[in-house]
């Protein structure tokens, strides 16, 4: 096929514009462009890691690195052989296997839910609701958990009381039986509409045709999000449990230190103890900075062994892995 005049004149703006995008846009003018981020992140994660040697010295802070004794691995034994420890490690895996099982699938349950409705406008409102909460801070949130739970004028008694559930009002936050139970429903709460922005736009990326052709095959709205929807996001939903198995010890600091905070009451205390909320009592409350560093960085240790195991299964299986 032969080519006009006009034509190769297209081609050739075309070509001259290409080419002059690529000299605009240049590899090293990219790289400065993330150097604010790369910097910051130098500055607040990778200069800190410095303090992890004061886990191996008898640190005081009159004394400072420098002049600090060295123990070896003196806090690491007082650690494991502390009789509170094996409480608080249990506390953490039980809360860290509950938030495993109840809000890893929320959001892609949610995300799941979300897509099958097809009116826009009613889309846009239920998804603002759903991820409204992750923007409110734990101390605000930890305010409307108190009121909705209150003895006096609580939301939640008020309800029972009225559907005759309940004859007088219950004080659900002196409860310890109850802690994991609101510990967890709040992080679904506040948690589970911003988790599924992810899987919504997975689920934006599945090809269309593959919908047409299961319409085709007769399947209705439900066998095709079983067979359709749920393996294409698999890769996605991998990784988050990759990263969600690496974080298992990290159970949250804010909300159970807020949630705890106005309780005062040592059995509850008992139930809601975990690593963060032991680490942050033994080095600021009691300056005990050696040992609750040497605390952090076991369960530091222990992430990277669990995303290490946990990427290697993901490979092991065929399926997608972070490296």
């Amino acid at each position: 096929m032969k080519l006009n005049q006009k034509d190769i004149e297209v081609n050739i703006i075309n070509m001259n514009y290409v080419k002059n995008t690529k000299k605009k846009i240049k590899v090293p003018e990219l790289h400065i462009m993330i150097m604010p981020g790369i910097i910051l992140l130098f500055i607040f994660v990778y200069v800190p890691m410095w303090g992890i040697i004061i886990a191996f010295q008898d640190y005081k802070l009159h004394k400072g690195f420098s002049q600090a004794e060295w123990v070896g691995m003196k806090h690491f034994i007082s650690l494991f052989t502390d009789r509170a420890f094996p409480r608080v490690l249990l506390n953490t895996l039980v809360i860290s296997l509950k938030r495993l099982f109840f809000l890893f699938p929320t959001p892609i349950i949610l995300a799941l839910m979300l897509n099958e409705i097809k009116v826009k406008k009613f889309k846009s409102v239920l998804q603002t609701i759903s991820y409204l909460p992750h923007f409110i801070s734990w101390v605000i949130a930890a305010g409307f958990i108190f009121s909705f739970l209150a003895v006096d004028g609580g939301d939640l008694n008020g309800v029972m009381m009225w559907m005759g559930i309940i004859d007088e009002p219950l004080n659900f936050l002196s409860r310890p039986d109850w802690f994991h139970t609101i510990l967890i429903s709040s992080n679904i709460w506040k948690t589970t509409g911003f988790g599924a922005i992810v899987y919504l736009a997975a689920i934006a990326g599945v090809d269309p045709a593959l919908y047409e052709a299961a319409q085709m095959d007769g399947l209705n709205r439900f066998k095709q999000t079983i067979h359709i929807t749920l393996p294409s996001i698999v890769p996605v939903i991998i990784v988050y449990l990759i990263l969600t198995l690496a974080s298992i010890l990290t159970v949250g600091f804010e909300d159970i230190l807020l949630l705890t905070k106005q309780m005062n009451n040592a059995i509850l205390r008992s139930k809601a103890d975990v690593i963060d909320t032991y680490v942050f009592r033994m080095g600021l409350s009691m300056g005990r900075y050696s040992y609750a560093t040497a605390a952090g960085l076991f369960k530091g240790l222990v992430s990277v062994v669990l995303l290490w195991l946990g990427n290697r299964m993901a490979k092991a299986l065929g399926r997608n892995s972070l490296w």
